[in-house]
């Protein structure tokens, strides 16, 4: 799956798969603690502070772990990754864009408001 095709499969689905109240206030408070990690994991292994490179792995690890037990509350499971590469492009632009554009197209706004 292209690029293109990968965005637009996850913005078409992404109400179906994010549903719950508390899935959606997990990934509210976890996925900006995974872009945090992004950007200080990018800043430490630039300066090589290898300490705070750690400590960014850690917090996106944990923002990935909180988001899989959100997941695990929805009535519509996620689909399955089709593989390794497929899943860090996945979880790399949902973070980044997908969820991004959720919010700030009010789709977060309305999905809380009808929230199972």
């Amino acid at each position: 799956m292209n690029l293109t095709r990968l965005l637009e499969w996850q913005w078409q689905g992404y109400p179906r798969y994010h549903g719950s109240r508390a899935n959606l206030l997990i990934h509210i408070v976890a996925v900006p603690l995974f872009l945090a990690g992004n950007v200080a994991l990018v800043l430490a292994l630039w300066r090589g502070a290898w300490p705070l490179a750690l400590v960014a792995l850690s917090g996106m690890g944990v923002s990935l772990a909180l988001q899989g037990r959100g997941h695990r509350m929805e009535q519509v499971p996620p689909e399955p990754f089709a593989g390794p590469g497929q899943a860090l492009a996945r979880l790399f632009f949902e973070q980044w864009l997908t969820f991004p554009r959720f919010v700030l197209s009010g789709g977060f706004r309305r999905a809380l408001a009808t929230a199972r």
